[in-house]
């Protein structure tokens, strides 16, 4: 059983003030539901309390500040978690390179990475995938415009990862990756 304490709890805080005035693409959102809900998957999957640390804070180097951020975590937080938040960072410049491109050196780094950097960025993509087919089912086609890389794009994109993480971590979490993969992939064809 996962074990949480104060460092989990300065986690929490810090990410909020980090992504405080951010929102979910298309909607009003807060942003921290969606750290909130990746750090519950990982911890629902066996994850430790460094892993659901770095869940909150897995976007704070890409969205919040790059290597200055990510150095932030470091002093806070330790090695271990800057670790996987640089392992989940897909680009560390502004503007970001573009999309196609850092998507597919995202997925061509993925073997590369150790379990535990991993289970948060599965963790990452299920949530982002499953919100995408709520919104998919809520609002249909236009949901896609939200997205650089559309509806093709997108179904590419996490059609990848979901093959991709039922071969690097196979279990519970890349079953439901690739469950909401498919049913988005249903309900684009539809």
């Amino acid at each position: 059983m996962t074990e949480l304490g104060s460092r989990y709890d300065e986690a929490f805080l810090f990410a909020h003030d980090l992504h405080r005035q951010q929102r979910r693409k298309g909607s009003e959102v807060p942003y921290i539901s969606h750290l909130m809900a990746v750090s519950a998957l990982v911890i629902e999957n066996g994850g430790s309390e460094a892993q659901a640390i770095a869940a909150l804070l897995h976007d704070a180097a890409e969205d919040q500040g790059g290597a200055a951020t990510l150095e932030e975590v470091r002093r806070r937080f330790g090695d271990v978690v800057a670790a996987i938040v640089a392992d989940c960072t897909d680009s560390w410049v502004e503007p970001k390179p573009p999309w196609r491109a850092r998507k597919e050196a995202y997925l061509g780094a993925l073997a590369k990475k150790p379990a535990t950097s991993l289970l948060v960025s599965l963790a990452d993509k299920t949530h982002n995938a499953e919100a995408i087919l709520f919104d998919l089912r809520a609002i249909g086609a236009p949901l896609w415009d939200r997205f650089t890389g559309g509806r093709a794009g997108s179904l590419w994109y996490y059609g990848e990862l979901a093959a991709s993480f039922g071969e690097l971590l196979p279990g519970p979490l890349a079953a439901r990756l690739g469950r909401a993969v498919a049913a988005m992939t249903a309900e684009a064809a539809a």
